[in-house]
């Protein structure tokens, strides 16, 4: 196959692009910033549609990723800038694919979990999921990330696409052992003694093994009956108090200290973040994934913590051969 991933250059991108040029597929990332790679990259503006747009001619799937990282302050001119890198590069590959001779049979959208609301009493699924905004127990700060998950999806369902299916992939945390990404920082903290409960530690957590993310992408780009929101995340999402528990033990370390809804929002100050990203309950569930037959080979956090560790101790981004 060939496979077109706009903004594939970060963790998630780097994952798909890994596995699919392993097993011989042609994999071309549009960056704004090309390197050198196994794969091919190709320069695009992630805003309108140039020459990059010929890459699509041929192509079987565009797996779109583009966004700015919100792992930073909500400023004004950061929230414009997070809206926008979305809004725009979605609407530039949808122009891309709606104008191609040869369009591509899909189109994987880039969404969030997050865009699901802060609860705890019930999971959100695709179909009864209670989008996020209104929540009178939520900060007003939080409804942002609502907005841009909204104005991202809406941003694809605009774009007329006849001949391609559109997929959009409200994607939790994928759990991979490369550095910089989110497992390794959460491992970080357990390391450094710190991976005990944040706030109340009762918010929920919704997470990915790298493996079974991976093994989803595959499952959606061969199966003709999916469309629209999907819910990316491992079935069984736990407390987050439960969570570094879980890890702490998957590293061999058996306390960590906790740190109060203040401490967390002083954190998130000192490095430049939103206190949004550890204290929001995201209890997501992938009901259609789970009714089209998917299996995963990670449902549950403690095993997946023990595979992942082993993996970062050994320094290996690939999955072990007897689990892939």
């Amino acid at each position: 196959m060939k496979i077109v991933i706009p903004g594939g250059t970060g963790q998630v991108g780097t994952l798909l692009a890994r596995s699919f040029h392993a097993r011989g597929d042609e994999v071309v990332v549009l960056s704004r910033s090309p390197s050198t790679t196994p794969w091919r990259t190709v320069p695009w503006d992630a805003a309108t549609v140039g020459p990059w747009a010929h890459e699509l001619k041929g192509a079987d799937v565009v797996i779109n990723l583009a966004g700015r990282n919100v792992n930073c302050r909500s400023t004004p001119e950061n929230r414009r800038a997070i809206i926008d890198s979305r809004v725009f590069s979605t609407r530039a590959v949808g122009a891309a694919i709606a104008r191609a001779a040869q369009p591509p049979r899909i189109w994987l959208q880039a969404s969030t979990a997050t865009i699901y609301a802060h609860r705890y009493d019930a999971p959100n699924d695709e179909a009864t999921g209670i989008i996020g905004g209104s929540e009178p127990d939520a900060p007003a700060s939080w409804r942002f990330s609502i907005e841009v998950a909204r104005a991202w999806e809406q941003a694809a369902l605009a774009t007329h696409t006849p001949h391609t299916r559109t997929v959009l992939l409200r994607s939790a945390m994928v759990m991979s052992p490369d550095r910089g990404g989110i497992f390794d920082t959460l491992l970080r903290l357990v390391r450094f003694g710190l991976g005990g409960p944040a706030g109340d530690g009762r918010q929920y957590v919704s997470w990915l093994h790298d493996e079974d993310f991976v093994r989803a992408i595959d499952w959606l780009i061969a199966r003709d009956d999916l469309s629209g929101p999907v819910n990316l995340a491992a079935p069984n999402p736990l407390p987050y108090g439960a969570f570094m528990r879980a890890l702490r033990r998957a590293w061999g370390i058996p306390i960590g200290l906790p740190a109060t809804r203040w401490m967390v929002e002083l954190g998130a100050w000192l490095l430049r973040t939103e206190s949004e990203l550890p204290l929001k309950s995201r209890r997501v569930v992938p009901v259609r994934l789970l009714e089209s037959g998917f299996v995963f080979h990670w449902p549950t956090w403690p095993e997946a913590a023990q595979e992942l560790c082993h993996r970062w101790r050994r320094g290996s981004p690939q999955p072990t051969p007897q689990q892939a």
